[in-house]
């Protein structure tokens, strides 16, 4: 598990990151909704697949595509975890959803596990044979498989990363580690101007 990283001034490079978290979001959404409309499609009452072969397919299309929409994420989620992190204690008990620091801790579980994983799968692609490419069975196979065991950790990034825009909006109208505090203008004494320098 990596340690607290320290909170970023670039106000640009947060915003960059939630952008991308948000368009995350709502991509991993619609390939749910398609995997839905899919599943039911080609499943019995009993939600047997009529065709195995073709179901696992298309199961691992889905696994593939979440995981390259959420490519966009990882380089700022750190980020974006270690600043919801310090933002919430800040922000007024009104403005305060009471499932947030559970969901967070859900963001943290699933990103150390994203991340163990993709150490894992750097090991089992540099241990393949040479000739295996991408392309090759050995290749895709290999991918699928780890694809799958990210999957229920990207969708709770899916599920729950909304939850990193709403406490940085709710921190917006609050005293946040990420605006720098007010200046205070000291009042002119009688009789004389006193220049600040800004």
């Amino acid at each position: 598990m990596k340690g607290p990283l320290p909170i970023s001034f670039d106000h640009l490079a947060h915003h960059d990151f939630l952008h991308h978290l948000d368009a995350f979001v709502r991509d991993s959404e619609k390939i749910h909704d398609d995997w839905n409309v899919y599943s039911d499609e080609h499943t019995d009452l009993d939600g047997w697949p009529h065709d195995d072969h073709a179901y696992g397919l298309r199961q691992t299309q889905r696994d593939a595509d979440t995981a390259a929409a959420f490519e966009t994420v990882r380089a700022g989620a750190r980020h974006l975890l270690a600043t919801a992190d310090v933002q919430l204690p800040t922000l007024p008990p009104g403005s305060v959803q009471a499932h947030w620091g559970y969901r967070l801790g859900v963001l943290h579980a699933a990103l150390d596990r994203l991340d163990a994983l993709h150490e894992e799968w750097l090991r089992t692609r540099d241990g393949l044979p040479a000739n295996a490419a991408p392309g090759t069975p050995a290749f895709d196979d290999a991918l699928a498989e780890h694809h799958a065991e990210c999957w229920s950790y990207l969708d709770d990034w899916a599920t729950h990363g909304h939850i990193l825009i709403d406490i940085n909006a709710a921190a917006r109208h609050a005293p946040s580690p990420l605006a720098p505090p007010p200046r205070a203008t000291p009042a002119p004494a009688a009789g004389r101007t006193i220049e600040v320098r800004r």
